[in-house]
């Protein structure tokens, strides 16, 4: 059996099960995943009867399917299309887990007992020091308390440190601890040292205290009854789990994904060659391309696969008033459309329909997402997280409004994606997108965390559409973490998934 990525190269195959027509093949094939490209993949099976390894095999049929979709399903089953896409009655299971396991935190707290005084007028001023010993033997140092002055049994504050910094995900690795008398002209007195690993620190998990004695060699060397320069307790050892992308998935976590559309006049009359919005024949617009791209990526993590699409700036009938937030497919009651395809042709079909009008406003259709997002909030689960696609031709004219929605929505669990359609100045979208500086509301309160994603088309236009999803989704597995994480939601139905998942390697 061998698995083909994109480009029918192989990237590997499994062991050969003899005789067996229910094989449970124990291969196990490590890819690296990406939430904004999409992976597909291919699986054929063969049957190998000869020494000939696959020249001779029989071909007994092939699945394909995205790894966006094995991972959110974590279990994917598919019938085998034998030649010429038919199926028979063979099918193929694909399950997926995840392989890392080093993004938790450690907190820990040290304090000393009896250190060896260095001072003549006054006690030493302690400070710790904790080195990562790396494979070649050299020193990085993870963390250096602050300094305790005129103390020789200080008790130092606690500190968080990523477990890959504190010993690359390696509960052995050795750890190398130095303590200092600390002295304002930077030459400070060393006062003794131990080495540890964090398998030995997790002993202390329970409230207990672990010790060690704090030793300078060259007394170990000279003093005769010579015991230790004192004595160092770790006092707190806590584990904080941090969740990653793929933990909220597999536990479940579902991406609503929402669609807005601009319809204001600057795009031009849509049966014009020249509008933003004309329907080509053969080549679709700048505002399909920009859809279809995001939206595939999208798709693979909503099981229903429907999804709401709204248009702001137009005037819509029976009375063509102009709406913010209308349904594309005229159904407000029901504004879903089946598939990405669905939600092209809800907007193919309803652009002879509705006058193009404006303003440019888009705090409504912020607002609309962020009333669904902030139901779900109040669950105080991982179950749906919103995404929200806008696309526009023009500068926003209901900035303040905007920059408030913004501020708000970064307290739910949403993220907004603007791509800019044609060649407008977008020099105010980059004020949306936080990379620049913290976005605040009119009233100067700042965004809780940077969920807006700024990108215009025209920087795309000659490039693939992968690459445009690829720059405007690379964010969203931080922005969900970093959501989740921050309100101390864990992954839901983790209990069966964690127990499989190697905590490191």
């Amino acid at each position: 059996w061998r698995c083909c990525a994109e480009l029918s190269s192989p990237v590997d195959r499994t062991e050969v099960i003899r005789s067996s027509s229910s094989p449970i093949f124990s291969k196990v094939f490590t890819i690296d995943f990406y939430f904004e490209e999409v992976q597909r993949l291919r699986f054929e099976l063969h049957d190998i009867s000869s020494h000939n390894g696959l020249k001779d095999a029989d071909f007994l049929g092939a699945m394909e399917c995205t790894l966006g979709q094995i991972v959110s399903q974590r279990k994917l089953s598919k019938a085998l299309l034998k030649q010429g896409n038919t199926a028979g009655k063979s099918s193929i299971t694909v399950t997926a887990e995840e392989l890392s396991g080093n993004n938790d935190y450690v907190e820990l707290a040290f304090s000393a007992n009896k250190l060896d005084d260095k001072d003549f007028f006054s006690k030493s001023d302690p400070f710790l020091e904790i080195f990562r010993v790396n494979d070649d033997g050299t020193g990085s140092l993870v963390h250096r308390t602050e300094t305790i002055m005129n103390n020789l049994s200080p008790v130092w504050k606690s500190f968080k440190v990523s477990l890959n910094t504190l010993c690359s995900g390696d509960h052995q690795r050795e750890l190398k601890c130095t303590v200092y008398d600390w002295d304002s002209n930077g030459k400070h007195d060393f006062i003794g040292e131990f080495q540890t690993t964090f398998r030995e620190m997790k002993g202390g998990m329970e409230g207990k205290q672990i010790q060690w004695d704090c030793i300078n060699p060259k007394y170990q060397v000279k003093k005769k009854n010579y015991r230790n320069s004192g004595v160092v307790t770790l006092y707190q050892c806590k584990i904080i789990k941090m969740h990653s992308f793929l933990d909220y998935i597999m536990g479940g976590c579902q991406i609503q994904f929402t669609v807005a559309i601009d319809f204001t006049a600057s795009n031009g009359d849509p049966r014009n060659s020249c509008s933003l919005h004309y329907i080509h024949p053969y080549q679709p617009n700048e505002y399909l391309k920009a859809l279809v791209a995001v939206g595939e990526i999208c798709q693979d993590y909503d099981s229903d696969k429907m999804f709401p699409a709204f248009g702001f700036g137009g005037q819509i009938p029976p009375d063509f008033k102009v709406s913010h937030d209308f349904a594309v497919n005229f159904d407000e009651e029901n504004p879903e459309c089946a598939g990405i395809q669905g939600v092209v042709e809800a907007y193919q079909n309803c652009l002879p329909k509705i006058q193009l009008y404006g303003p440019t406003n888009i705090a409504p259709i912020i607002q609309k997402v962020a009333s669904a997002a902030s139901e779900e909030m109040h669950t105080k689960e991982a179950m749906e997280y919103f995404i929200l696609l806008i696309l526009t031709d023009g500068v926003i004219t209901d900035m303040a409004d905007t920059r408030e929605a913004i501020v708000h929505a970064s307290h739910l669990p949403m993220s907004v994606i603007i791509v800019g359609i044609g060649n407008a100045d977008f020099s105010d979208m980059q004020m949306l997108d936080g990379d620049d500086g913290i976005l605040r509301s009119p009233k100067g309160e700042p965004v809780l965390r940077d969920i807006v994603q700024f990108v215009p088309f025209r920087s795309f236009k000659h490039a693939s559409p992968a690459a445009l999803a690829k720059s405007v989704l690379a964010e969203v597995p931080n922005q969900v973490v970093d959501y989740y994480n921050n309100k101390g939601i864990k992954p839901k139905n983790l209990s069966d998934y964690e127990s499989s998942r190697a905590f490191s390697p």
